[in-house]
């Protein structure tokens, strides 16, 4: 669609081009700094490495490199379209094995169709790297350049294409047939595809139990046969000399359909024809060999995978290639062999079979996961992968002689990966793929605005609401337009008399809540004509599930017609607003930073509370610190003062809420301080990620100050707190990113109300 196309093309070019960049990991302010970065104290640690090459691991960043190389030849469902246009794929790799497993990746691209010279290339290069994952290199050329690779260097090598498929695919296909009581052994299996992936994921299959006379695979000619002519080496491997000549035929009382082939070429007559609890791994992207819904309505007993997020059972080599080579970088692996693989395989169909944390569910909207027909692989998102994948794979690693930098210590090196995940900055992908579970209707009351047009866009497309604009119709319809978006919103305008009826009913609500406090029937149905009121009036009357305003009118005009017809929690005297900062130092969620002027003890206590529910309702166990000038009664002051004594309401109603203050904000953040100068402090052990502060200067000027200075910090919010309703104020001209954020939020907002109601 034109809107994709537009968007994608805006996301790769806007700002820093591209997706990935290079970043200093040392200081290098004065020239002491350079000195020892550059000339003349780099010469040691190159002496160093000179004696020792093992020491370019200790001295460089080679440890935690590696590189993703193509020659373009076979670019996800593009095909050959070269080295260069092949680039943005790789950047993206090399996205994933950052955010996935904090690895470095230096993309490559060869222009060269030549396997000898690309190998060439890619041997002379090698020393720079820790590890390399070949990507998007056609068959049969990626078979040879894969095993002289692995042959030749030192260092582990994959094919992403063939082996991640491969082990994402077996874990599966082994926990499906414990799920349908079938052994692997027995099981026939027919494979639609014949390309790198489709071989790989063969011969793992072999090696899992699977038996070579039970599998048939197809191509574009049908079944594989031993009496066709000009098979190659690796086909004629899988040719069968049974009576069978198509895939129709070839499905016929087949236990196991793996599809590495093209969309939509199994009809459920095909699939009626399978054995008992067929297992159907439709991988085709992004249209499977056969759709899931229609899949599962033509066979109910069916164990059902795809390539798809949107479905259950999502093969993704996410799940295994950045956690492969975690565990391979970590152990010093000279290659990534067939022991590691399995270990992947296992370590993977192991952990699905585990409880799944209430967290991981809580991200898809599910009350719970469980193993079974719906839940044979983990989740993409499953926190556990990290400390599950790599330590198997550094373990087979060692045991099979590979490794050169054996593991001692298994707790240590568990801490150690989580630390390097920094888990707290996927809560953004969590946020998002809750609310893509049960999407929602949320109504924007400044719909005629492009960035929240655009914003609406992006979270329809991402099946994260069904949205309403309430604005002029010809004015959003000629926006849309102008942005060639393919987007069909329902467009309302208060002012229109066609809402006369609807108008006539949210004047009379609005009377009610409001006639003693000197409000008028005909005031009110002057109010309810402007779009606050009457966004805020559809969301509390059930016409919509939540509200966006706020990006082009201050905060207190637009909470004020909030508070006028949706009001507080029940017991909640205030509200008040949050914004949660994912900075380097972890999550921060900053309290109260847009309604509380100078809130005394009272306030900071509830305000305390609201964010301590937040922060839980996000999946964090909640550390507290009431921020202050002064340390624990260092300096007195009205604002220390207040901050003490809420301290002390906060403990009567919640005396087991981690907690601490007054604190200066250093020390709240830092716990090796704390842990030195207040050993006696909550906070000593962790830390805060909760900051209340003394009044709403400090907190605005705080978060606002921290987002421009380091713009890696990504900010949510402010998120409304106490309301009974789910209603979300933006900030002045937010970013479109922001407001996809803050939707995302609104959605799981009302996600929850609705659970917990």
């Amino acid at each position: 669609m034109a809107s994709l196309r537009e968007d994608a093309l805006e996301y790769h070019s806007s700002g820093r081009k591209g997706k990935i960049q290079v970043v200093p990991t040392k200081r290098h302010s004065t020239q002491r700094d350079l000195a020892l970065a550059y000339s003349p104290g780099v010469a040691e640690p190159c002496l160093e490495i000179e004696k020792n090459p093992e020491m370019a691991n200790e001295y460089t960043a080679k440890g935690n490199l590696v590189a993703v190389i193509s020659n373009g030849t076979a670019v996800l469902g593009l095909g050959d379209i070269g080295a260069l246009a092949g680039k943005p794929v790789m950047e993206g790799k090399g996205l994933l094995f950052k955010i996935f497993a904090d690895i470095d990746v230096f993309d490559i691209e060869v222009d060269t169709h030549d396997v000898d010279a690309f190998i060439e290339t890619v041997k002379n290069i090698a020393p720079t790297f820790g590890g390399i994952n070949l990507e998007d290199i056609k068959a049969p050329e990626a078979f040879e350049i894969e095993r002289r690779l692995k042959e030749e260097l030192d260092i582990p090598v994959m094919h992403d294409d063939q082996h991640g498929t491969a082990i994402i695919s077996a874990a599966a296909l082994i926990n499906a047939c414990e799920v349908v009581n079938k052994k692997i052994e027995d099981v026939k299996i027919l494979i639609s595809g014949a390309g790198a992936a489709a071989i790989s994921c063969t011969r793992l299959y072999k090696s899992v139990g699977a038996k070579a006379e039970n599998i048939v695979m197809t191509d574009s000619k049908g079944i594989i046969r031993k009496d066709r002519g000009n098979l190659s080496v690796q086909k004629a491997e899988f040719a069968t000399d049974r009576d069978i000549h198509t895939l129709a035929e070839g499905l016929v009382d087949a236990d196991v359909f793996i599809g590495l082939s093209q969309g939509n070429i199994v009809t459920p007559e095909m699939l009626l024809t399978m054995a008992k609890e067929p297992i159907v791994f439709a991988m085709a992207n992004p249209t499977p060999e056969i759709d899931y819904n229609l899949a599962v309505a033509t066979r109910p007993d069916i164990i059902m995978g795809t390539g798809r997020s949107d479905t259950p059972n999502q093969v993704n080599n996410v799940l295994g290639f950045p956690f492969i080579f975690r565990g391979a970088l970590d152990c010093g692996a000279k290659k990534i062999n067939e022991e590691m693989k399995l270990a992947a395989v296992y370590a993977l169909a192991n952990l699905a079979k585990e409880p799944v944390p209430e967290q991981v569910a809580e991200a898809y909207n599910e009350k719970s996961i469980t193993f079974g027909k719906e839940y044979i692989i983990p989740k993409p998102f499953d926190q556990r992968l990290i400390t599950a994948v790599p330590p198997a794979i550094a373990k087979a690693a060692m045991d099979s002689g590979v490794a050169t930098k054996p593991i001692l210590d298994w707790d240590k090196y568990e801490e150690e990966l989580m630390e390097r995940m920094g888990w707290e900055h996927k809560i953004i992908r969590k946020i998002n793929n809750s609310a893509r579970q049960n999407p929602k209707k949320v109504v924007f009351a400044e719909g005629d605005q492009i960035n929240i047009i655009k914003a609406a866009q992006i979270a329809t497309e991402d099946g994260i609401i069904s949205p309403i604009l309430l604005g002029d119709r010809i004015k959003i319809t000629n926006i849309i337009d102008a942005l060639k978006l393919d987007f069909k919103p329902q467009i309302m305008n208060p002012k229109e008399c066609s809402h006369d009826e609807k108008m006539e009913a949210f004047a009379l609500d609005l009377f009610e809540s409001r006639k003693r406090k000197g409000v008028t029937l005909d005031e009110a149905k002057r109010l309810v004509r402007g779009r606050d009121y009457f966004s805020a009036l559809m969301v509390k009357n059930g016409d919509a599930d939540a509200m966006i305003s706020g990006y082009s009118r201050s905060y207190p005009s637009v909470l004020r017609p909030v508070l006028h017809t949706i009001g507080a929690e029940e017991g909640i005297e205030k509200v008040a607003a949050c914004n949660f900062l994912l900075t380097k130092k972890g999550p921060l969620f900053f309290s109260d930073t847009a309604i509380n002027t100078v809130p005394n003890e009272k306030d900071i206590a509830l305000i305390g509370k609201l964010t301590a529910r937040l922060a839980k309702n996000f999946g964090f166990v909640p550390r507290m610190a009431l921020l202050s000038h002064s340390n624990f009664g260092s300096a007195q002051a009205d604002s220390s003062t207040r901050m003490s004594e809420a301290l002390k309401l906060i403990k009567q109603e919640n005396p087991d809420l981690i907690v601490d203050g007054e604190v200066q904000s250093d020390f709240a953040i830092n716990k090796v301080m704390m842990k030195e100068r207040f050993p006696f402090s909550e906070l000593a052990n962790e830390g805060a990620n909760i900051l209340i502060f003394p009044n709403l200067d400090s907190a605005n000027i705080s978060y606002k100050l921290l987002k421009e200075v380091d713009t890696s910090i990504v900010n949510v919010g402010p998120i409304m707190m106490g309301l009974k309703k789910p209603v979300h104020i933006l900030q002045l001209h937010s970013s479109v990113e922001e407001i996809v954020n803050m939707i995302s939020i609104a959605v799981v907002d009302a996600q929850m109300r609705k659970k917990n109601s």
